[in-house]
């Protein structure tokens, strides 16, 4: 059984850095196209736009963007990889899956790049573990989670007209779906 755990681990700490790692290369990319490839993010509503559920967590706007997705990634899908190791992958795809086509349905008409869809669903899908799970340690985990990150939520909001509080909104309900559909 423990061997089992160790090769969850590993696989899900390995999509994880190789998710890292492709996000980086397609940023020094877009950096020498001046970033055309974000015309490839989520375009909401344009057939064309619907590639972009699958290419915009690995786009972005410039290295700060990266860089803080990254930390992001690295704090919240760790805690997730930690925690469910074997459903990690499942997790992520859903997340990713659901929150772009919510995107693609309730976005502004513009280009929606980023890994902060997919880092709501995480922030979605771990404090609403608590509520499913009904364990002690996922409550305890919730709460931690909501202590620690609980800021976030203001990120569902449409505070500034260049961040896409719609990624985060879906990203977030799709975290919470995903969690629900995981199981325990």
């Amino acid at each position: 059984m423990p061997i089992t755990k160790n090769k969850s681990l590993a696989s899900a700490v390995f999509f994880l850095f190789n998710f890292i790692f492709l996000a980086i290369l397609v940023e020094i990319i877009n950096f020498i196209v001046h970033h055309n490839l974000c015309n490839y993010g989520i375009l909401p509503r344009q057939p064309d736009g619907l590639i972009g559920i699958l290419t915009a967590p690995f786009l972005h706007y410039g290295w700060d963007h990266v860089l803080t997705n990254i930390i992001a990634m690295l704090l919240l899908g760790g805690t997730v990889i930690l925690f469910y190791p074997k459903q990690f992958l499942k997790i992520s795809v859903l997340i990713v899956l659901l929150g772009g086509f919510g995107v693609w349905i309730i976005g502004r008409e513009a280009y929606h790049v980023g890994a902060s869809g997919l880092i709501f669903g995480y922030f979605g899908f771990l404090i609403s573990r608590g509520i499913y799970e009904r364990t002690f340690a996922a409550i305890a985990l919730s709460i931690s989670v909501m202590l620690i990150y609980g800021g976030m939520i203001y990120g569902i909001f449409p505070i500034s007209p260049y961040i896409s509080w719609e990624a985060h909104l879906t990203g977030f309900i799709a975290g919470i779906i995903s969690s629900r559909v995981i199981g325990r």
